[in-house]
């Protein structure tokens, strides 16, 4: 990547600023780090993209002032094209910071703190009690509130070149899980078929939306902990089927895909199997139809959620959809249930720019799960379909010689 490209993605996303901190009621947002290589805010790469060493302040006001107040080490990191003043400390950055926020006279500073979304959580305890006792001695100290809504927007509305980096992710996660088509084989376990794709994937040069261990995720068969652990020793058998939940990153930027395959011709798909897979493929359908702006998260998972049940099978037991951008889980407005775990991100209310997965299972008492997930992009009036929706069992009849 080049720094052309990163500037042009990091200045899409400080355009962003103004306008969304005038939307959520914040005359000014202070991220607030120091090492971030040991304690990364998840902000700091969408308007930086470099990382910082000493206790740094990067001030961002509703009137489009962006102030980077940093150790002197780390001032040349600072692209001046990006930030409208830079103000480098030897010795300490109190009062720095203190006169920087005298000169804005903010009424309100929204700071990295969340009980809801992991993504707005950056700030320490550590880093808020230095905070803490920096302003104690000015106005300022109570004006901190979370800057929860702002990160959430600032995250959720992709800008054109990221959406243009997540189709490209999205592009080269389906082109490995197509490739899988004439590998595939019965006898071969889930570690073989994990090392085929890690090895194509270093062939291409990209990287891993989550942890290599996990991705792909690969299983085979029925007797198998469904959920986030590891490949085994499992075998592919005739008859059986296999999932694979898998994404690459590319440019920064990632993928969440799933996909189902049937070890036997088309005929041969027992109709238990059948019936699952159109439950899954259908209810993905139905959240697809109703995901627009203004709709609260909840209330798509609850229309995927019914028709499962209404199919006969239990309610899935995790959220319909999250949202994809720098990471696989890039949090924000979360489509799933208003259970304790997700705190308030269901009741979140989707935007365009989005970037959601759509993704559920539903058991089978012979053959394991059967799962989907497809990517969308939040348009004006709907969605649209990232990634091509499986439409139907993926048959596999060779085998390993």
């Amino acid at each position: 990547m080049n720094v052309c490209s990163t500037h042009e993605l990091h200045q899409e996303k400080l355009d962003q600023l103004p306008g969304l901190l005038r939307e959520v009621g914040l005359d000014c947002w202070l991220v607030w780090v120091r090492e971030t290589v040991q304690a990364p805010d998840p902000v700091l790469h969408l308007i930086l993209g470099a990382e910082l060493v000493w206790p740094s302040a990067l001030l961002f006001t509703a009137d489009g002032q962006r102030i980077a107040i940093v150790g002197s080490f780390d001032a040349a990191v600072i692209p001046d094209v990006l930030y409208t003043r830079v103000v480098p400390y030897t010795e300490g950055i109190a009062q720095h910071l203190r006169a920087q926020l005298d000169m804005i006279n903010p009424r309100s500073i929204g700071i990295n703190e969340s009980r809801n979304d992991v993504a707005a959580d950056g700030l320490t305890a550590g880093m808020k009690a230095v905070l803490a006792d920096i302003l104690a001695p000015t106005s300022h100290a109570d004006k901190l509130e979370s800057a929860e809504r702002l990160v959430g927007h600032l995250r959720g509305r992709k800008s054109p070149t990221e959406q243009t980096r997540i189709r490209e992710a999205v592009r080269i996660t389906e082109q490995i899980l197509a490739e899988l088509d004439s590998y595939l084989a019965v006898g071969q376990t889930e570690v073989e078929i994990q090392e085929h794709v890690h090895r194509r994937m270093a062939e291409l040069g990209v990287g891993f939306a989550w942890q290599a261990a996990g991705n792909p995720a690969v299983d085979a068969g029925p007797n198998k902990p469904f959920g986030h652990g590891s490949p085994l020793a499992n075998r592919t058998k005739a008859g059986h089927l296999l999932h694979i939940d898998f994404g690459v990153q590319t440019a920064g930027y990632s993928a969440d895909i799933q996909r189902m395959y049937f070890f036997g011709s088309p005929d041969e798909v027992p109709e238990e199997v059948a019936h699952a897979f159109d439950t899954v493929r259908d209810a993905i359908a139905r959240a697809a139809e109703i995901l627009r702006p203004g709709v609260r998260g909840q209330d798509v998972d609850e229309a995927a959620r019914a028709y499962v049940v209404d199919r006969g099978y239990p309610p899935f037991a995790h959220a319909l959809g999250h949202q994809v951008g720098r990471f696989a889980h890039d949090g924000g407005t979360l489509l799933g249930p208003p259970w304790e775990r997700y705190g308030d991100s269901p009741r979140g209310v989707v935007e365009p720019g989005n970037v959601f997965t759509l993704e559920l299972y539903v058991p089978t008492e012979n053959y394991g799960q059967v799962s989907l997930e497809e990517d969308v992009l939040v348009t004006a009036d709907g969605c649209a379909f990232l990634s091509k929706p499986q439409r139907a069992l993926r048959c596999i009849r060779r085998t390993v010689r």
